[in-house]
């Protein structure tokens, strides 16, 4: 984020005379969190954003670029739709934000859920899999793009023996039982329509008991996270994910960064560590590097 702001304002092209000041917060994957954001937001409480000396204009937030999250960005739409502040996601894929009566001043740069869901219906229907189970994510991500799913496979002729819904936060009770289902289902194919933090619940507690092997299909949110190649059930795991692209610079831009900037954010701190497979320690105002043995 840091980067594609500094690229606008060194560009003499994208705005000239304008520098975009900032603020960037961590939601956690939280939606209080998000919603205390946008309503500091929007209330305009912060005075100054840029603090260059061209700068002629208070803190308003003229725009939000976030949130990662489905659930997350529909709260902060509803916050900040009033106050006519636009919202540009891009990650939330859920359809329901495709609805402009409801999130007029929300837009992403990247595809609805709808076109996954028709996908991955038209996939198991490919390999002749007409006889599944799904699970997805108790959030507006996994129950709207269940939702579409099961209509599309519908359409497709394909059955679905069970629906389980389960949430990171639910009591292990819960985890339990879904994971209890997929055990004891005759249904050799499970499509997961679930964020990696909720599937990864799911995961630990199925690597606990053995069962029969399983076909997994998944929704881009999870097929491609590598921490998923851990649970060696999941083999073969797949389904569609969204392309990867390089972003010119942005390389350059990392591999600059001097260690006391690292060492004051924690996402920087993690991305380094897992780089350069380092433990970047600060100790008074010494920082130290330590390789992984």
């Amino acid at each position: 984020m840091i980067f594609a702001i500094e690229e606008i304002n060194n560009s003499t092209e994208l705005l000239p005379g304008i520098k975009l000041g900032y603020q960037i917060y961590d939601s956690c994957s939280s939606v209080p969190v998000a919603v205390h954001v946008a309503f500091q937001l929007s209330n305009g409480l912060d005075p100054v954003f840029y603090t260059g000396d061209n700068c002629s204009k208070s803190g308003m937030v003229m725009a939000v670029v976030g949130e990662s999250g489905s659930s997350q960005s529909i709260s902060i739409s509803r916050i900040t739709g009033p106050f006519n502040i636009p919202q540009v996601s891009h990650f939330a894929t859920c359809a329901c934000l495709s609805n402009k009566q409801q999130y007029p001043n929300f837009f992403r740069t990247v595809p609805s859920d709808q076109f996954q869901a028709e996908a991955l219906a038209k996939l198991v229907k490919h390999f002749g899999w007409t006889w599944i189970g799904a699970v997805r994510s108790d959030s507006d991500y996994g129950n709207n793009g269940m939702a579409s799913f099961l209509n599309a496979a519908n359409k497709e002729g394909i059955c679905v023996e069970y629906s389980e819904s389960f949430y990171r936060t639910h009591p292990r009770s819960r985890i339990q039982r879904v994971a209890d289902v997929i055990r004891r289902s005759t249904a050799m194919v499970v499509v997961a329509f679930t964020s990696p933090g909720d599937l990864r619940i799911l995961l630990e507690e199925l690597s606990l008991m053995p069962f029969p092997p399983r076909q997994w299909i998944g929704s881009e949110a999870w097929v491609t996270d590598p921490d998923m190649l851990r649970f060696s059930f999941c083999a073969g795991a797949i389904g569609f994910g969204i392309q990867k692209s390089v972003i010119p610079g942005l390389r350059d831009f990392l591999l600059d960064l001097s260690p006391s900037k690292v060492a004051a954010s924690p996402v920087l701190t993690e991305f380094w560590e897992d780089a350069f497979s380092c433990r970047l320690e600060k100790s008074e105002k010494v920082f130290l590097m330590f390789t992984r043995g």
